[in-house]
């Protein structure tokens, strides 16, 4: 292997070690540092470190160690070349004092302070949406790309907008800590939030891997540490049996070619059943607290799909009724589009697309939008508007297997593709 083909299998592999413990490792520093902005440039400049350091030595035998040690040590630099120098004395003397004591216990396991730092997030002197946007940012590493792409804002008006909250935080002097039980309620929208969008962000990836298994775990981690932290929290547990049902189908999502695969023709045999038990039995157990919210909604209709014998038997009329209920309690227009396909179902395509103009302003950019009326086109014989619908929703696909799905569907209208299976 020549060093331009080595340089790139190592930076392969430092960034599947940051998607595996970036996240873990920046909760650290920030509870280390007390400051968002210089524990990613530390953390920044400790991966540039191990391009260069690791191409010449090797990888250590403990890559996080290596690097939350050297990130610790960059951040000595940054705030000894910094002009307020002075003013942060006292800071960097007690970092250089933690340094050395973290090095005496080096070989000792790392912890994980990304539930810590989801509440300082979610404080609220945070608005939501910066609250949702710093989070992903400090505990996925998503790009500010991304985020921005999913709240529809551009890439600069988010990074500013992160600038202030990371200025608001260290100003007001946000404690990094999970506060204590009179506080939670103002913070626990916000929490869920977080944790769901992390595992969303795992389950249909908008980077070019479509499924992010290590995220789906990583929430599905936190949101079990929060029912525990909030063991008579019933929405904790809606969101928790929510990703436990949703997850149990990750196998069979995608095939052997990382090709996507719709619930309809997903092997069924292949879904986990431990998981699907466990989140059934969570979301009774949530239900039966009276206290019936948007994600054990959710979660209701994830287990009529997860408990259906095939998609045929699936009891869509439930379905479409769990989502009135849903709606009822949260508006919202994507809500609202899968109602309408659950009634695709239930009365027919015909019906459903007559729906579809509601919501066609509020979702005119959203790709399951334009995926959604090519299928009813589709189904009632319209396979020229079809088709049009097709190339719209494919111009808005975040990963090649949603294009090439779509891509696929499309192609078939020709007549140029055999059916699948």
């Amino acid at each position: 292997m020549n060093d331009e083909a080595a340089t790139l299998a190592l930076a392969d592999r430092i960034e599947d070690l940051v998607r595996k413990d970036g996240g873990r490792l920046l909760s650290v520093l920030i509870a280390i540092l007390r400051d968002f902005q210089l524990a990613e440039d530390s953390f920044q400049d400790a991966l540039e470190s191990a391009l260069t350091n690791w191409s010449r030595s090797g990888m250590p035998a403990s890559p996080p160690a290596w690097l939350m040690r050297t990130a610790r040590r960059k951040a000595i630099d940054r705030i000894r070349r910094a002009a307020n120098f002075r003013s942060k004395s006292k800071e960097l003397e007690a970092l250089i004092k933690l340094d050395a004591e973290a090095e005496a216990h080096e070989a000792e396991p790392i912890a994980d302070e990304r539930l810590k730092l989801i509440f300082t997030c979610c404080h609220p002197a945070l608005d939501r949406m910066t609250s949702v946007a710093l989070a992903l940012r400090s505990i996925c590493g998503l790009k500010t790309e991304e985020i921005a792409r999913a709240y529809v804002v551009t890439p600069d008006a988010l990074a500013q907008r992160l600038v202030r909250a990371r200025h608001k935080i260290a100003k007001a002097g946000i404690a990094y800590e999970v506060p204590g039980a009179d506080a939670w309620n103002e913070r626990l929208n916000a929490v869920l939030s977080v944790i769901y969008l992390i595992f969303n962000e795992g389950y249909a990836a908008s980077s070019e891997r479509h499924l992010r298994v290590d995220l789906c775990d990583e929430a599905i981690r936190l949101g079990r540490l929060l029912t525990e932290l909030m063991p008579q929290e019933p929405e904790a547990e809606g969101l928790l049996a929510l990703m436990l049902l949703h997850h149990a189908r990750s196998r069979a999502r995608l095939d052997t070619n990382g090709n996507l695969v719709t619930l309809e023709e997903q092997d069924r045999s292949i879904w986990n059943r431990s998981a699907i038990g466990e989140g059934s039995a969570l979301l009774v157990k949530a239900l039966r607290r009276g206290r019936p919210g948007a994600y054990q909604l959710q979660a209701a209709i994830a287990a009529v799909h997860a408990e259906a014998p095939s998609f045929a038997e699936t009891d869509w009329r439930e379905i479409a009724l769990i989502y009135d209920a849903l709606i009822s309690v949260q508006p919202n227009p994507v809500f609202e589009l899968n109602r309408i396909v659950a009634l695709s179902y239930a009365d027919g395509p015909a019906a459903a697309l007559a729906r579809l103009p509601a919501v066609a302003e509020a979702l005119k950019d959203y790709q399951p939008f334009h995926a959604v009326r090519a299928d009813l086109l589709s189904r009632i014989g319209d396979e020229a508007s079809a088709r049009e619908a097709y190339d719209l929703a494919i111009e808005r696909s975040g990963t090649d297997a949603e294009r090439n799905y779509l891509e696929h569907r499309r192609d078939r209208l020709a007549g140029n593709v055999e059916p699948a299976g």
